[in-house]
């Protein structure tokens, strides 16, 4: 029995929580600067907010409308214990509901294996993206 929840949320309910995740992993760890970790897509995407068993927040991602994977962080303390493939299961069965037929995310080329491993593939070569090497990755959900 895994020792986390995964809640759905939106922005304007969880707006603390989600960005105390964000803020650790993609401002403070990685650097990337703050004002491109904020954006307009927040309000109008679906949020998964990974929460301890004490209420404290763990992990997030987001589900744009149009059905690209976004901001998916997972406290280092928490990697590698199972969080982040339950957040992108949550994530593939909201885009299914969602009537989407495929799903796209921008992966940070160090966890592209990650992704591939849940049937992912690369689609294009490398690029930058807030001074961090990704690629662009989808999956079929049909």
């Amino acid at each position: 029995m895994p020792d986390f929840s995964i809640l759905v949320a939106d922005w304007a309910h969880e707006r603390a929580r989600l960005s105390q995740v964000r803020r650790a992993v993609f401002i403070d760890e990685q650097g990337v600067p703050e004002e491109l970790e904020w954006d307009a897509d927040d309000a109008a995407s679906l949020h998964f907010l990974v929460v301890d068993s004490t209420g404290q927040a763990i992990g997030c991602a987001r589900l744009l409308p149009d059905g690209h994977v976004g901001r998916m962080a997972v406290l280092p303390e928490w990697r590698g214990r199972g969080v982040g493939q339950a957040l992108l299961a949550a994530l593939l069965d909201a885009a299914r509901a969602r009537g989407h037929d495929t799903l796209r995310l921008s992966a940070q080329t160090h966890a592209a294996a990650f992704y591939a491993r849940a049937g992912f593939v690369a689609v294009g070569g490398e690029y930058e993206e807030a001074g961090i090497p990704h690629v662009a990755m989808q999956r079929q959900l049909s």
